[in-house]
């Protein structure tokens, strides 16, 4: 099987920032409460003119033009999202007819949080088994739009963003080593989103005239998430032959700084090994590695040769994380 891996990052955020003084305004809360129980400090939310698509098409630009690759060498686009313009087309489509990629198949996935590491696997195995050359993979959400601004306990959580990956053949020895997916769909009562026809079957307990609203059990999703990051991440790097020791950098789902710190100390590392963004930018859900990886590498942190570790948690309940050599 042929070394694959990830050749080219990019994002894109919203220039309008909601801090938690903002939501002061809003909502029965307070910056010390959420920045204690978070580490959140500010988070970005789309304009008007902004959709999941349209920040998906920026990133996409950004990701393509980092690896001096055109859109008309990418065979397969991957958009991970929960947030969609639309049920169908699908938001992969709009992005591959926008940047001009004519000869891509596009699908999206919808895996929650952990939407981007699926996303990327599911693209290596592609060009690994030559079923593509060329994948674009896409984390893009607009969860401002489906949060309930009355529940002070998850509004204050989620922001809007999009982050891209271009995977391609890399060098002997580089690119993906080794990853580890599940799920456990017992738990989905405790994330969830309700459909169309649900909420308006339901409109009471679906938010706001029906619209659909996110909701969470913050208590069993935070026991979930501490114990499957560190589970998933051992996992991934046994499949690997590497250990903890053998990381440079870790990029966990950025969606609370608590949990980020809990599965640190579970793994027995360092905050210095762990890259955190959650104070700027909330739980960005699908786009929350990718963004955090490009920024990364923009600060000049991810090098040749990088031995790094993405690993996320999300609805379903799923968990997933990769282990990749820069």
């Amino acid at each position: 099987m042929k070394s694959v891996g990830i050749v080219g990052l990019g994002s894109y955020v919203p220039e309008r920032v909601l801090t938690n003084f903002d939501l002061e305004k809003l909502v029965d809360t307070s910056d010390e409460w959420i920045t204690t129980r978070t580490g959140i400090k500010e988070r970005r939310v789309a304009a008007a003119h902004e959709t999941t698509t349209t920040m998906a098409i920026e990133a996409a630009k950004m990701a393509l033009a980092d690896a001096n690759v055109p859109p008309s060498e990418v065979d397969l686009i991957i958009v991970a999202t929960v947030t969609p313009d639309y049920f169908f087309p699908s938001t992969a489509c709009q992005v591959q007819h926008a940047i001009g990629a004519s000869k891509a198949a596009a699908f999206d996935l919808l895996v929650g949080c952990t939407g981007f590491v699926y996303g990327v696997v599911t693209a290596c195995q592609f060009v690994q088994s030559g079923g593509a050359n060329c994948a674009l993979v896409i984390g893009s959400e607009t969860l401002t739009r489906i949060v309930d601004w009355s529940d002070r306990k998850t509004c204050v959580l989620f922001g809007d963003g999009a982050g891209a990956a271009v995977i391609a053949p890399v060098p002997e020895g580089r690119g993906l080593l080794g990853f580890d997916l599940g799920s456990d769909g017992s738990g989905g009562p405790l994330l969830k989103a309700g459909a169309l026809q649900s909420c308006y079957a339901n409109p009471l307990e679906s938010g706001f005239s029906g619209r659909p609203t996110l909701f969470m059990n913050g208590n069993e999703v935070f026991k979930f998430a501490v114990r499957v990051m560190a589970e998933s991440t051992l996992a991934a790097l046994q499949k690997s032959g590497l250990t903890i020791g053998d990381v440079d950098l870790i990029f966990p789902h950025q969606a609370n700084i608590r949990i980020i710190d809990a599965a640190a100390r579970r793994l027995g590392v360092s905050m210095d090994k762990i890259f955190v963004n959650v104070d700027k930018y909330g739980n960005t859900s699908a786009a929350s590695i990718p963004i955090a990886m490009d920024e990364a590498k923009r600060n000049g942190l991810l090098r040749e040769g990088s031995v790094v570790v993405a690993v996320s948690f999300g609805a379903g309940l799923s968990w997933a994380s990769f282990v990749m050599r820069m």
